[in-house]
């Protein structure tokens, strides 16, 4: 059987609080929930929903990422802050990766570290 995830990548130069970066995640995760196909987004439920939150370094490394990942044909997504807080409006803070194939996930982001 195959397993399903969603990998949400985080920018580790903008040091957001820890509020501010659930936040982030939560709507990285939407997005990829709303751009996946149905097939998956089912498949992915049913086992759980997995997911990983990744960090990079800044926003040269995440749009990198996220062009390998279409490249690989992954479903992307970015969030770009409202700037009601923390950071200036428009502010790409975070980059979803699935739901998908965890095996075609892990091929664009195994060597990123875990956020801790």
């Amino acid at each position: 059987m195959k397993e399903y995830k969603q990998v949400i990548v985080v920018r580790d130069d903008l040091k957001l609080s820890r509020g501010k970066l659930a936040v982030q995640v939560a709507h990285a995760s939407i997005i990829g929930y709303e751009r996946a196909p149905r097939k998956i987004v089912e498949e992915w439920r049913i086992g759980g929903q997995k997911k990983i939150v990744l960090k990079v370094k800044d926003l040269q490394e995440m749009m990198l990422l996220k062009d390998r990942a279409e490249k690989a044909g992954l479903i992307t997504g970015i969030v770009k802050d409202a700037g009601l807080t923390e950071i200036p409006p428009g502010t790409i803070t975070a980059l979803v990766i699935g739901p998908d194939e965890e095996k075609k996930i892990d091929k664009v982001t195994g060597e990123l570290p875990l956020l801790k």
